[in-house]
């Protein structure tokens, strides 16, 4: 079994809503942060989603292996593969400075830096790195720690995009659309009808995850959880024989016509 694979729960029912009273903000807010940090905390293969970053390697191992390995550890961000391929670039850090490595990761539903460990209460990040294997619970619990110990909170309660992006996500918030992105996904979720167990993101074409390996197990597919061709044909087949709207996306009819 590959390193870092784990139980990865889902958010049990009203985890979302206990964070949400925790922090004080409102259910549709966390819920906005999840959507734009993840679209859920966890690859179909139960390992958390991960985006290592070369830089923060770097700088935490004083710069020792950009020459030897750019790819891995640069002062310049970037180098990105996503999904599954992130761990093969972590892989290659974890064989020269395993400790370093861990803590230049972003990890789970809320890709918390792993160097947050022992502000979080973890000494050492192995433990931060098995909740996150662990549970989107986990991942929920450590938000709200980050959160509040930085004091984000009020910016969150306020909907202060901008300030809640600025303090989240640092000075590249703008470069990214990060305010603007949390705004849309709060609408979103803000007009759509309360739900605190999980967050149901609609389903399309190049997303992945345990949910679009669920929606494939219901169509009779190979649960690869990639949501490629073959799933959005096997989609369409299914909206025009149930009568729904043929455009191969999962929204909330065709989710409830599967079960999901």
């Amino acid at each position: 079994m590959p390193e870092f694979t784990g139980p990865a729960t889902r958010f049990t029912p009203g985890a979302i809503q206990k964070a949400a009273d925790d922090i004080g903000c409102d259910v549709a807010a966390v819920k906005a942060v999840i959507d734009v940090e993840s679209r859920g905390g966890f690859l179909s293969d139960t390992r958390p989603k991960i985006l290592f970053e070369r830089h923060v390697f770097s700088k935490r191992t004083d710069s020792k292996f950009d020459q030897s390995h750019p790819d891995i550890s640069s002062r310049i961000s970037g180098g990105y593969k996503g999904g599954a391929a992130e761990y093969d670039r972590l892989g290659q850090a974890i064989a020269l400075d395993r400790k370093a490595a861990l803590e230049s990761a972003s990890w789970g539903a809320f890709q918390i830096m792993g160097y947050h460990h022992a502000s979080l209460g973890m000494p050492d990040v192995e433990d931060f790195c098995r909740g996150m294997c662990n549970s989107e619970d986990d991942h929920l619990d450590a938000f709200v720690r980050f959160v509040k110990l930085n004091k984000l909170d009020d910016e969150l309660c306020r909907r202060d995009w901008t300030g809640f992006a600025r303090g989240y996500n640092g000075p590249a918030f703008l470069k990214n659309r990060y305010d603007t992105k949390l705004a849309a996904a709060y609408t979103l979720h803000a007009i759509s009808p309360p739900r605190t167990d999980t967050v149901q993101r609609t389903l399309k074409m190049g997303d992945d995850g345990p949910d679009v390996a669920l929606l494939q197990k219901k169509l009779g597919l190979v649960a690869d959880g990639d949501f490629g061709p073959a799933t959005k044909a096997a989609v369409v087949a299914f909206q025009k024989k149930n009568g729904l709207g043929s455009d191969g996306i999962v929204g909330a009819k065709t989710r409830q016509a599967l079960g999901l």
